[in-house]
């Protein structure tokens, strides 16, 4: 095979991931879905607290084994962003949070990042969310500008890139 040919097929592949990636993340416009839920320890959890800040909602679910390999990276990017004006917002779509609970309790390193409970779905449904994990990131305008089903290794490339780019706007 000639060097022309492997170069060739590089582009290709390259091409297709860049494809893929585009098929699994979404972009949209238009005001995030407002709502209210409740977060650990009872706190209230608004979405309107965040405005100003880009906002990255995480759909996620105990059973879910991709949410659970993501959620030390989101805990990661967090930490990072936070001083930026980046927030990170855990939705679990439980119907019991006593799984919820039990599992964070469990993670080496604690999720410092708010955890709100939609434990009748009314909030998953307002962001048609059809997948474990799926991802929305919201702008400093509160307008949904990604919405990203599915989580697999790398895919926190993807955020960082659309992380960063929204808090340069």
């Amino acid at each position: 095979m000639s060097a022309r040919m492997i170069k060739g097929m590089m582009k290709g592949i390259a091409l297709a991931a860049v494809f893929a990636s585009a098929a699994l993340a979404a972009s949209s416009t238009g005001p995030a879905p407002a709502f209210q839920l409740s977060g650990r320890g009872g706190k209230a959890i608004d979405l309107s607290q965040f405005k100003g800040q880009v906002v990255m909602i995480n759909f996620w679910a105990s059973w879910c084994k991709p949410c659970r390999d993501e959620m030390p990276l989101l805990e990661d990017i967090y930490k990072k962003y936070k001083p930026m004006g980046f927030t990170m917002l855990g939705v679990n779509v439980e119907p019991d949070t006593k799984d919820a609970e039990a599992w964070l309790g469990k993670l080496p390193k604690p999720v410092t990042f708010p955890i709100a409970f939609d434990v009748d779905s009314k909030v998953s449904k307002l962001y048609k969310v059809e997948t474990m994990p799926s991802t929305v990131i919201v702008d400093r305008k509160g307008n949904v500008r990604v919405l990203h089903r599915g989580y697999k290794t790398g895919d926190e490339n993807v955020y960082l890139t659309q992380i960063r780019s929204l808090l340069k706007e």
